[in-house]
């Protein structure tokens, strides 16, 4: 009998390649097959959650789940530690976090942290640099970005930074070009943007800006999105980053229309498609192949909530398709995260 004992099997460059705890033990009179592809599609990561929101007539602390590769319905996960809307959330491959928020009038600057492959409730992380919300947060496998918000009624500039791997409290990393909340962030493994928002004025704006992740420091102009506008989703690949929806201030319900940019250059945003309903405060994600974009609502009077999941391939162009729904039929102020996104490469 032949006995086969690794550590880890990797490709000749050592840059990728599954990692194997412990020691492999193989009887069998024919041959061992390894797993291929991409591992979102291996069930292995893949995993997007949305958390927290508002579901009339209260803020909800439910962590749903869909497997993006798939469509259909999400599913419970478990719970924030606590009710709360207009969080922000971001992933590693293994865990999901989520940041600030409001459940009115009470502002927080707490994180919560999950395990994506698992399902259960959120632990406590630590904390952001000031209670925070309506903010934007991306990030890599290392680092976590939560960029502007409010703080209590005053926008805010600042940039903190989050250890994924450990717990603890945030730092600064750097500043936003300008103090503005509802803005929409995205990333590839490099770099972070920052995009649309409401300055102090207050007046929507349709800046994108940049950082690179893995240093710290302020944030550099990238260019523009089509149309002046707040409480948008984004979501990316490697490659590049899609934002969909929002409010252009025009009195109109919520905006249909999805933009996206080439990550690694520089320009202004480029017509992709619409969403199924146009809408606003809804959340984004991606496993780098889909773009999903869930819930949100439209205004003025009278408001509607949704329970819509939409996607898009962000490799293409076009308008979204039916995803599933949510597991409430009246849902918006959520956040999300994933295990698979741009940011992870």
């Amino acid at each position: 009998m032949s006995e086969i004992k690794v550590n880890n099997i990797q490709s000749l460059s050592g840059t990728n390649g599954p990692v194997i705890s412990g020691t492999v033990e193989m009887n069998s009179t024919g041959a061992m097959s390894l797993p291929r592809g991409d591992t979102a599609y291996r069930g292995s990561r893949g995993r997007g959650l949305f958390a927290g929101g508002y579901v009339s007539p209260a803020v909800i602390n439910t962590i749903q789940y869909v497997t993006i590769a798939t469509t259909g319905n999400a599913l419970d996960f478990g719970d924030l530690t606590e009710a709360i809307g207009d969080r922000q959330g971001w992933g590693s491959s293994t865990r999901g976090l989520f940041a600030g928020g409001l459940n009115s009038p009470t502002r927080v600057n707490t994180i919560d942290f999950v395990t994506i492959s698992s399902t259960g409730n959120a632990f406590d992380f630590g904390d952001l640099t000031e209670e925070n919300f309506q903010g934007a947060a991306l990030s890599n496998e290392v680092r976590g970005l939560y960029g502007g918000g409010i703080n209590p009624s005053t926008r805010l500039t600042q940039i903190d930074l989050i250890n994924n791997a450990s717990k603890g409290n945030a730092s600064t990393f750097g500043n936003l070009s300008s103090r503005r909340f509802a803005l929409t962030a995205f990333s590839s493994p490099t770099r972070g943007l920052f995009a649309g928002g409401d300055s102090q004025t207050p007046v929507r704006v349709n800046i994108i800006e940049y950082v690179t992740i893995s240093s710290e420091g302020n944030t550099i102009d990238f260019g523009d999105m089509l149309a002046i506008s707040r409480n948008k989703m984004a979501a990316a690949s490697s490659t590049r980053g899609v934002i969909g929806g929002g409010d252009d201030g025009t009195g109109a319900g919520g905006i249909t229309a999805i933009d996206y940019v080439t990550i690694a250059s520089l320009g202004d945003s480029i017509d992709f498609g619409d969403l199924t309903q146009g809408r606003r405060r809804g959340s984004g994600l991606s496993n780098s192949i889909r773009g999903i974009f869930g819930g949100g609502y439209t205004a003025p009077s009278p408001s509607v909530s949704y329970d819509i999941i939409d996607f898009v391939t962000i490799a293409s162009t076009g308008n979204a398709a039916d995803f599933g729904n949510l597991l409430s039929t009246d849902h918006r102020l959520g956040t999300a995260a994933s295990d698979s996104h741009g940011g992870l490469g």
